[in-house]
């Protein structure tokens, strides 16, 4: 496992000599700031980067395409953003103490086909945009003068994804220093069995990597710790022999604290080297005590609890910032979905941000983890539009034969201790009937997602899917055989004639709940579950009332770029919430089905306006009561409540049992009249909770909140502020589309402006912004120097906000 993922929140992006100095036990640091980065290609290459002179300052992680513009010469599945080619360069001074270490770069995720340098010698090349990979540079660095890494980045084909990749180093960068003997990136494997709440066996093996010559004398020590108190320890003396030697430690835990999604207990694995009594290397990182189980008939098990899963599928990208996603932006967006009632996330279609699998085990969220969207073959990536015209074909498919057993392996490796990961996919809809594979079946029967008509006997078979399966499967388990394998298939009916479900241990459906049945009972030892579904209520149900379905991911959590309609759009609109993280309608129908604690609801709509049921269908029902007079008007209700109340004006309009509602959502046809709209839930006859909308007057200030105004030094914080365009009594407005303006005086910078739209095409790189839905998100990041942040909104003909920051 990767030592320097789950050290993220313990470091800081420091200065370089703080960072050397913090090197000595193998510790990484983050290697982020002052890049330089350069636009298009370097006449050339590597031997003519000293004479390039357009080179633009900038702090990683970075991602070149969503500084734009849009344009509709680009693809629509990428976001109409542009993609190209970019350098990077870092220049650093060397350091006297790294004689006889060995020094190595680690990048997180670099999109994409990136080549590395160091003072003009070739390190490598890693063609797969989402793996992580790391590089030594020992034999190639200056330790008494300037030092100059250097990093191609190739995606000239920007119409290779069906989503959003944004382009460059778009993730963290690590440098780490290492005695010669220690433990190498991801080598320390952690483990859990014979679990239950009175004991559980912890084992752990680490490969230890000794590059020197003679034999060396290592005392190798684990200590597991709970709130700083070691509830494990062991050491071994060995002696290490040149190369790579494995050793395993086996400790009981009595009385564990288990994992759970609803107390995520973190336990902190520490492993050392010790050579004569001084320390030399070091591995520290979160892990967790939990068992899982899978049962064809009964479903998943944690930890011995029957647990359903109420998972949504996500992308990288957060709107404005492209992928270069600061890690407080999660923890906002996996706080809104969790008090959603969601416990489990589908990592789509490739491995995310290390920081991402940190929080999602700190906050109690599931995981499967996800590796490719496309194998040997590529898939469609529309240029003109979804389903539309002629789409491309470029992407990863290009470099799958020569990459792909080492990606996956990479995946695992990089992941396997993080407790909330619980399955590992090898593909996403690899078998999307007709795009690319085919089979003869593809004429009869039902098939929900389907390219062309039928069997297209010009296309690759169906059979093809299943030695390579194989493979991938091979790969995995030659690493972690403590989860199961998946995939999410698109074409069950053409996959179980050539036995591609058969290679897995857990088998996903995407989109054909109505094959449950069928299946299980012709495959009576699958275990199935809904690895993508629509928002239909029939979606839920048929996971809600099979004892062997287990689980539904919905598409999606998050609206994301790309993967658009013709343009003017260029964002998919999937999500339970948009791409700032507010809330749309359909999140409170998820929340009132999927959460514990009592809530409520209420949107309004025309009567005549009917709600989409196709299999992304969103409910309409606003939080607004602007209506013309006389109107009448449909008020939907979505409550986990056993009953709800709607009173306008303080006059009630009648109760109703949300059991006995259609599709469980109360609904009252109201003739319109301005002032307020309140429903109170009720439990037992007592109100548990209660909503309301009010009418708003013209548009007169703006108002916002913040999620963090105190900052320390030396740290780059995040501050996420919402702007409301409210009436003068505060009550939102609803219609408001004002531009918004953003002026920030004092060591701080505004990241991007985001309103959620999915057809903008304001430039995310400027300092104003309309509003959609009368709101807006504004990220404000400070510097790291002391004083003080004003950030000042403001629009025309309205009051402005001022907010403050204390950086201190």
């Amino acid at each position: 496992m990767k030592n320097k993922i789950h050290l993220l929140f313990f470091i800081s992006t420091m200065l370089l000599p703080c960072l050397l100095k913090a090197q000595n036990t193998g510790k990484p640091a983050l290697f982020n700031s002052s890049w330089n980065f350069h636009k298009g290609d370097i006449d050339k290459g590597i031997s003519g980067i000293a004479a390039e002179t357009q080179w633009k300052s900038i702090d990683l992680p970075h991602d070149w395409s969503i500084e734009g513009p849009f344009s509709n010469e680009w693809a629509s599945a990428t976001g109409y953003l542009p993609g190209g080619i970019g350098w990077y360069k870092k220049s650093f001074v060397g350091n006297s103490n790294w004689k006889g270490k060995q020094v190595y770069i680690y990048f997180d995720g670099v999109y994409k086909n990136s080549e590395v340098w160091i003072n003009g010698h070739y390190l490598g090349k890693r063609p797969n945009g989402f793996i992580s990979f790391q590089y030594e540079l020992s034999p190639y660095l200056n330790l008494k003068g300037n030092n100059t890494i250097a990093v191609k980045v190739d995606h000239s084909e920007f119409a290779d994804s069906r989503w959003y990749t944004g382009s460059g180093i778009y993730r963290n960068v690590y440098l780490v220093v290492k005695d010669p003997v220690h433990i190498n990136l991801w080598d320390v494997a952690f483990s859990t069995s014979e679990v239950s709440t009175d004991k559980a066996t912890a084992k752990v093996k680490v490969n230890i990597t000794n590059s020197i010559v003679k034999n060396s004398n290592i005392t190798v020590k684990i200590n597991l710790l709970s709130e700083n108190k070691i509830v494990a320890s062991q050491q071994k003396q060995l002696n290490i022999k040149t190369g790579t030697q494995e050793v395993e430690f086996e400790q009981k835990v009595t009385s564990p604290k288990l994992w759970d999604t609803e107390t995520p207990n973190l336990y902190k694995l520490r492993v050392t080297l010790s050579r004569n009594g001084k320390q030399i290397d070091e591995v520290a990182q979160a892990v967790g005590i939990r068992s899982i189980r899978f049962d064809k008939d009964k479903g998943f098990f944690l930890n011995d609890k029957n647990t359903k899963l109420k998972g949504v599928c996500i992308h990288d990208d957060a709107g404005a910032l492209g992928v270069a996603v600061p890690q407080e932006v999660w923890v906002r967006r996996l706080k809104i979905l969790k008090d959603a009632g969601v416990n489990s996330l589908r990592l789509s279609h490739n491995p995310h941000a290390d920081y991402l699998y940190d929080l999602c085990d700190k906050m109690g969220f599931l995981v499967m983890d996800e590796a490719f969207d496309e194998w040997e073959v590529g898939k469609n990536k529309w240029v003109a539009g979804w389903n539309v015209g002629t789409p491309s074909k470029n992407g990863y498919h290009e470099y799958f034969k020569e990459w792909a057993n080492r990606d996956i392996s990479d995946m695992v490796l990089r992941a396997r201790n993080h407790p909330s990961i619980i399955m590992w996919s090898i593909g996403n809809e690899i078998d999307y009937p007709n795009d690319p594979y085919t089979h003869e079946v593809l004429n009869t029967g039902r098939n929900p997602q389907i390219y062309g008509k039928g069997y297209l006997p010009d296309h690759p078979a169906a059979s093809e899917l299943t030695p390579i399966a194989k493979q991938l499967v091979t790969a995995v388990k030659a690493i972690d055989q403590t989860r199961p394998v998946t995939a999410a298939l698109a074409g069950a009916v053409m996959s179980n004639e050539v036995g591609y479900p058969d290679v897995l241990d857990v088998v996903g459906y995407n989109y054909q709940e109505y094959r449950y049945p069928e299946d299980h009972k012709k495959y009576p030892n699958r275990i199935i579950y809904g690895s993508e579904n629509g928002m239909q209520q029939r979606a839920w149900n048929a996971v809600d009332s099979n004892e062997y379905i287990w689980a539904q991911y919905l598409w999606t959590g998050i609206d994301y770029l790309g993967e658009a309609g013709k343009w003017p759009q260029r964002s998919n609109g999937a999500g339970l919430i948009d791409l700032a993280g507010f809330k749309k309608p359909e999140y409170f129908f998820r929340q009132s089905l999927w959460a514990a604690k009592p809530m409520i609801y209420i949107g309004a709509r025309e009567i005549t306006t009917a709600d989409d049921k196709g299999m992304w269908s969103h409910r309409t029902a606003e939080p607004v009561w602007n209506w013309q007079a006389g109107s009448k008007i449909k008020v939907d209700c979505f409550t986990n409540c056993q009953e709800a109340e709607l009173f306008l004006n303080g006059k009630s309009l009648g109760k109703q049992l949300r059991a006995s509602a259609k599709e469980r959502m109360p609904s009252w046809e109201v003739d319109y009249q301005p002032g307020e709209l309140v429903v109170k839930g009720y439990n037992n006859g007592i109100e548990a909770c209660s909503n309301s909308i009010r009418t708003a007057g013209q548009a007169y200030q703006l108002n916002t909140i913040t999620d963090k105004t105190s900052f320390a030094t030396n740290t780059k914080g995040l501050s996420q502020i919402e702007v409301y365009i409210t009436d003068k009594d505060g009550n939102p407005v609803f219609t408001a589309d004002n531009e918004v303006s953003v002026s920030i005086t004092g060591p701080a910078k505004l990241l991007g402006l985001e309103n959620g739209s999915n057809s903008s095409h304001e430039s995310y790189q400027a300092s104003q912004r309309k509003a959609l839905h009368g709101r807006l998100l504004a990220y404000v990041q400070v510097t790291g120097k002391a004083g003080k942040v004003q950030i000042k909104f403001s629009a025309d003909k309205l009051k402005p906000s001022v907010i403050t920051l204390t950086v201190k």
